[in-house]
């Protein structure tokens, strides 16, 4: 390195005596400094003069010398040296030449585009934000109202609404629930804000190198904002209103809040909305008793809950759980061992949350809710009047009979239907399966009742002053161009009114609807509760007018109560759950509709039917007094056995849904033996109660002789079973003398 130069003093001009003027005055080259390189030293100097170049001497030596030369030559050199050194001292700073500019650039362009996307994603969120409401407008709206609808003792029936389960609280679920849902769709719930950067950005590098859609990076702050706000589109506008949402939801709403609200609104496949309609669903219990492997079943159905439903799938399912129990167990939620448990006992589908016949009475129940209280705008208890105990026993009856009986006999569906005697419906099987058929055929499937209609003639004459007594031929009868005949074919003469209904004999019956008028057993039958429009024919006699099971069991009722009418019902009372009453049942039905007299003489007439009559095989175990009658449609579409005790009602139907006939099914078999199956469990611990006006034992009236078949036109209802051969008396058929003949050839009173 070059010593510097010494400094030397100062050169000042001088101005001599010659007394010149000061405007001559000037520099002479002495007094100049030496002129920079580069860079002119003065300032405001246009023209610079050319340093003096000596050859053969070194900025040393110029430095050593005392003159002006000299001088000016060492001040070149100096600064020289420190131009020099400077230049060093900067390459020494930009040695790694190459990389260091690359890398100060990629930084600078880094900050640059970081500052622009800010930008850019700000303006962005702002636009769709600005399509959502004001924020002074932003409220989380009402859960869905849930109805939830149980029988007489309490038992839950069935919840209804547009989720199908009801809303709990979030320490009334067993901790494992939540916990299997957040460690499998969230893990760090508790900690993020609304958005999770770790789980968006591995979703976006999962997603990335997989070339597809595989793996969501939505949080359940971001799910619930979905599901509370926004259509399911998949567009970037809705994504961004979510995360707007999402922040205002963590902003106003704790972290077990949002947690509540999202287990009580998930959808999990099968039109339920919640964990507690889904354990409803699939296990067939409340969300509070959910075990470890159901949890875990529920939580691993959030990500395909129709791909992953354990009842269509059930094998997925079981795979997904296991995902989720090793998330749990992965973040200590369970133990090794409860996990292992859990892993040897997987959960199993409970299938009669959708077979149950339950279904039938609550779907009716939610068709006649609005008559009672109009909109649904909370979450409300329907108690209603069903027996689990007998809804059980109609449902098994049923589903055996089709069971072993469905080839035998050509029958693919069934009804049964049972009222108390004052009309509360105590069960209603609406069908074969609820899971196969939602439709209601106690309730809404008119068919033709056939002879079960029978009782509405023969009280329609009673009232018109004949007798159980009365005697009428059995015999080829033609009215216009319609000849009714029986089921048999065969006639049995002159029969007393008791025995052509047990024997439901189509000849008298027809003979009595002629005799009355069509319309007056139309008005009968309406009187007593058919409310289906009947046709005033003289076939109505034998039930071509077609009524619902519900609607014919309501009429049959008031044989059983003394002769007072009822409204079939099945609300008792309805209220909210916190206890206000909405609607409470009161009222008497319909007041009396048959004389007292006349209950006990069709009572008297109608026990016949199980006694000797064509529903003998409906006959009650310990001789509990009871009556009923058979029917048979034309063809054997329809067949039918209606009974009651001074108990119960119950009606009984089979057939098919596309009205094509059976393999003479008949009222006297299938269903009587539905019938008496019912009857028997659903009076087991009832007292025996005898039938309104009727002696503790009923008189057997004994048939006339029969006399040969006779060829007839026409076609019939019922089989008629052997007829005794009875002694004499007025059940015989066989008075004599002329009044008697007249009596037997042009009908009258007995």
């Amino acid at each position: 390195m070059a010593p510097r130069a010494k400094r030397q003093p100062r050169v000042e001009p001088t101005f001599g005596n010659s007394g010149s003027s000061l405007l001559d005055l000037r520099l002479s080259p002495q007094d100049r400094p030496a002129a920079p390189s580069s860079k002119s030293s003065g300032k405001g100097k246009t023209r610079k003069a050319p340093a003096k170049k000596k050859t053969g001497s070194s900025p040393r030596k110029t430095a050593k010398n005392g003159n002006g030369n000299g001088r000016g030559n060492g001040r070149s050199g100096g600064r020289s040296g420190a131009k020099r050194r400077k230049a060093k001292r900067k390459n020494r700073f930009q040695a790694p030449t190459a990389f260091g500019r690359l890398l100060k650039r990629g930084f600078y362009w880094s900050m640059v585009l970081g500052i622009w996307g800010t930008i850019a994603v700000v303006c962005l969120v702002g636009y769709y934000a600005a399509f959502l409401p004001p924020t002074s407008e932003w409220q989380v709206p009402a859960r869905p109202p849930n109805v939830k609808i149980v029988a007489a003792n309490g038992e839950l029936l069935a919840n209804r609404g547009d989720t199908g389960g009801e809303a709990v609280r979030l320490e009334q679920l067993p901790p494992y629930l939540p916990n299997a849902v957040i460690a499998i769709e969230d893990r760090r719930f508790r900690s993020h804000f609304g958005v999770d950067p770790v789980g968006l950005a591995r979703a976006v590098y999962t997603n990335f190198t997989s070339g597809r859609l595989q793996q969501g990076g939505s949080t359940l702050t971001q799910q619930l904002a979905k599901n509370l706000f926004l259509e399911q589109d998949r567009t970037i506008k809705r994504k961004i209103q979510e995360l707007v949402l999402a922040f205002w939801l963590e902003a106003e709403y704790s972290k077990d809040e949002i947690l509540e609200m999202y287990l009580n609104r998930v959808y999990l496949g099968s039109g339920a909305y919640g964990v507690d309609a889904a354990a409803r669903r699939y296990f067939g219990k409340s969300a509070r008793l959910l075990t470890i492997p159901e949890a875990a079943t529920i939580a691993g159905l959030l990500k395909a809950p129709s791909r992953y439903s354990p009842a269509r799938n059930p094998d997925l399912a079981e795979d997904r759980a296991q995902l989720v129990l090793a998330a749990m167990k992965e973040e200590g939620y369970i133990t090794g061992d409860e996990a292992k448990n859990a892993l040897a006992a997987p959960a199993k589908v409970v299938r009669r949350y959708t077979t149950a016949s339950e279904n039938y009475a609550a779907d009716w129940v939610m068709d006649v809710l609005p008559h009672f209280i109009g909109s649904i705008e909370t979450d409300i208890v329907v108690d209603t009047t069903i027996d689990p105990k007998m809804q059980r026993a109609a449902e098994q009856a049923l589903r055996s009979a089709l069971k072993e009986n469905r080839e035998k006999y050509g029958v693919s569906q069934g009804a049964v239907v049972t009222l108390d005697t004052a009309g509360a419906v105590k069960a209603l099987v609406g069908g074969a399966d609820y899971s196969k058929s939602q439709f209601n055929r106690a309730a809404y499937a008119k068919r033709q009742p056939g002879s079960s209609f029978k009782p509405f003639v023969y009280l329609a004459a009673l009232e018109n002053g004949l007798s159980p007594q009365t005697i009428r031929q059995d015999q080829p009868v033609r009215f216009g161009n319609w000849s009714p005949q029986n089921y048999s074919k065969d006639y049995y003469g002159p029969v007393t009114l008791t025995r052509a209904l047990s024997l439901s004999l189509n000849t008298v019956a027809a003979q009595l609807t002629y005799e009355v008028g069509a319309g007056t057993v139309a008005d009968t039958a309406k009187r007593l509760g058919v409310t289906s429009e009947m046709k005033n024919n003289l076939s109505i006699a034998l039930g071509t007018s077609e009524v619902t099971p519900l609607e014919i069991a309501g009429a049959y009722v008031p044989f059983s109560n003394g002769g007072y009418g009822v409204l079939p019902h099945v609300i008792r009372r309805i209220k909210t759950v916190d206890g206000k009453t909405l609607y409470s049942r009161s009222g008497d039905g319909r007041g009396r509709v048959i004389d007292r007299r006349l209950v006990g003489e069709m009572n008297m007439m109608m026990s016949e039917t199980l006694v000797t009559g064509t529903g003998r095989k409906a006959r009650l175990e310990s001789g509990r007094p009871a009556g009923g009658k058979t029917g048979t449609s034309q063809d054997f579409r329809d067949a039918w056995f209606i009974g009651y005790t001074g108990n119960l009602t119950t009606a009984v139907w089979f057939g098919n849904d596309d009205n094509s006939p059976t393999r003479k099914a008949s009222g006297g078999g299938l269903p009587a033996t539905v019938w008496k199956e019912v009857m028997d469990a659903s009076h087991e611990g009832l007292p025996v109660a005898d039938l309104p006006g009727v002696p503790d034992v009923p008189a057997t009236v004994s048939a006339p002789r029969k006399p040969g078949p006779v060829e007839t036109v026409g076609s019939g209802s019922e089989p008629i079973p052997p007829a005794p051969i009875g002694g004499g008396g007025e059940g015989n058929g066989e008075r004599r003398g002329p009044l008697n003949l007249l009596r037997n050839l042009f009908g009258g009173g007995g």
